[in-house]
């Protein structure tokens, strides 16, 4: 017979399912949880400085591992710090398990101190969530929650503890074993003899995939796939690493910041193969006009997108890699020469924007040098602003890179504490975060808890002054009316970031590729400092709302 408190219940059911590191913040409502924690051998507890943080945190590991990933938190505003990586990690299919303090059971709808209805609120920005009324739930509640959160489309999901429950004390037989996934829903054959066959009989096929090829660690075969039928191969934001850079195949990202070639070849296409992808509006435009003489063969996990936005000629629900894997025997080898031609000739009428050589000229070539200088295993993470796009659009991604990004929620903090948590899942991995002022900013108390850790994490800001993206939409399409997107005052970020503790490398004061290469060997916590001009745009450019065919930049005119 065991006997123990709901807190100590819950320590041990975490340790049952593998988790050796959470992040967190203690407070008055989840403290019995972290008494109880302070005794676990098996794990180690992060205390970030910021509950956000703490979630975001917890993503780094999460998207880093593939595995869910725990954070904590205290009632009130502990919990509402929560809800923004939560929702992130909604919106990206990233497996969490957050487990929250609420006041005790009595006191639930009373206006009690720090009381606010986290289940209520975490509703719509989850996977599932729990309100746990007894200790014995806990028993069926952790368990299942780690196995919602890791089948079928990963997420977050929300277990919220009240403090009497924390405290309660329990007597139970035996332990639940842990929880597995869910098996992937079973693909009928006839289903993938349908696709082989659409796509052996396209002239014109595009291989578009997304965080989900990411997600089933279907890259490899994903290139195999493109190579066998000569497809090109473009990709979301989120799924950038699906595919090498510089593979010929790949025509890179589509959408609002896309190439103009790679829009205008997505215009030519009789059959999109969109795997792991939502059809989301910075990808795809004005959605009714994009690729309309396109049949579409649509693979996901998560049967709410098939036919959510963009009706399919064919819906195939069921796990990426394993549709693939099945897919490529049936494929017939084709060179697609006139195809291929034709994209190439696209190519010359309307070269990349981004440059194909690297340097100190532009943010892009910048961004280009230090992926070259870097290792290929090098995870790579951003906040979001212009050099989220620039590095999507000039990052020299190869087959052993990683790509953490904020693609659906857009969420400005995201780069720091998500590069802390890939850091501590792969810590022999150098970790790159490319931020903004504005950005670094919104999280920027976490560069004590990488110094804390002494976390492989290399910061590389770029400094405009600005609100980046803001400040180039204000002045395309508000008539030039700059407003509250420009910092009047200019922070000293080197001296910031070295009172933190973090070694930095100041390249206004000195912009050479020795000094460069010497940062980026720099292990631990490490600040690249590089300015970068308001008026660096990120072109090619689709306008809010348009077609993907309307593009500003990146024609023969510049």
């Amino acid at each position: 017979m065991q006997e123990m408190t709901g807190a100590e219940c819950t320590v041990r059911l975490l340790e049952r399912q593998g988790i050796t590191t959470v992040a967190g913040i203690p407070g008055g409502t989840n403290l019995p949880l972290y008494d109880a924690l302070s005794r676990s051998e098996k794990i180690t507890h992060i205390l970030a400085r910021h509950e956000q943080g703490a979630g975001f945190i917890a993503q780094g590991m999460a998207r880093t591992t593939g595995k869910p990933a725990v954070c904590l938190a205290t009632s009130g505003p502990g919990a509402t710090n929560l809800l923004t990586a939560i929702a992130d990690a909604k919106l990206d299919s990233v497996p969490l398990v957050c487990i929250t303090g609420q006041v005790p059971t009595p006191l639930i709808g009373t206006d009690a101190f720090q009381e606010v209805d986290t289940y209520g609120m975490s509703i719509p920005v989850t996977k599932h969530n729990f309100l746990v009324r007894s200790a014995g739930e806990l028993l069926t509640v952790i368990p299942e929650a780690f196995r919602i959160a890791a089948s079928g489309r990963p997420g977050p999901v929300l277990i919220d503890i009240p403090r009497d429950v924390q405290m309660e004390e329990i007597a139970f037989d035996a332990f639940p074993e842990p929880a597995i996934a869910d098996a992937p829903p079973v693909v009928s054959d006839d289903e993938i003899t349908k696709a082989a066959q659409m796509i052996n009989s396209a002239a014109r096929p595009v291989l578009w995939v997304g965080g989900g090829v990411v997600a089933a660690k279907a890259d490899a075969i994903c290139k195999k796939i493109a190579e066998t039928a000569s497809m090109p191969v473009t990709m979301t934001l989120m799924g950038l690493s699906a595919v090498p850079r510089d593979h010929t195949l790949n025509i890179g990202m589509l959408g609002m910041h896309a190439e103009r070639y790679t829009n205008m070849a997505m215009e030519g296409c009789d059959l999109i193969v969109a795997a792991g992808v939502r059809f989301d509006d910075r990808a795809t435009g004005k959605v009714n006009e994009f690729c309309p003489n396109a049949k579409v063969i649509h693979i996901d996990i998560d049967h709410c997108e098939l036919d959510k936005l963009r009706s399919a000629s064919l819906g195939i629900l069921g796990d990426i890699k394993d549709v693939f894997s099945r897919l490529l025997p049936k494929l017939e080898a084709k060179p697609r020469t006139e195809w291929v031609g034709y994209i190439k000739a696209l190519k010359t009428a309307f070269p990349p924007h981004a440059p194909q050589d690297s340097g100190f000229d532009s943010p892009q070539k910048f961004i280009r040098l230090v992926g070259e200088l870097s290792d290929d295993s090098t995870i790579v993470t951003t906040d979001v602003g212009k050099h989220q796009m620039w590095t999507a659009q000039s990052y020299p991604f190869t087959a052993g890179s990683q790509w953490l990004t904020s693609g659906g929620l857009g969420t400005m903090g995201f780069g720091l504490p998500v590069a802390i948590g890939a850091a501590l899942a792969e810590p022999d991995r150098k970790v790159l975060c490319f931020s903004g002022d504005g950005s670094i900013l919104m999280n920027m108390q976490e560069l004590a808890t990488a110094v804390e850790h002494n976390v492989n994490v290399t910061v590389v800001l770029l400094n405009n002054q600005c609100l980046g993206l803001v400040h180039q939409q204000q002045e395309l399409f508000f008539d030039g009316n700059v407003f509250s997107s420009e910092y009047p005052v200019a922070l000293d970020y080197v001296t910031i970031l070295r009172g933190f503790g973090w070694h930095v490398c100041d390249l206004a004061e000195d912009c050479n590729e020795e000094i460069l290469a010497q940062a980026l060997a720099t292990n631990g916590p490490c600040l690249i400092h590089m300015p970068v001009s308001r008026e660096e745009k990120v072109l090619p450019m689709v306008p809010p709302g348009a077609a993907n065919r309307v593009m500003i930049g990146g024609d023969t005119n510049g």
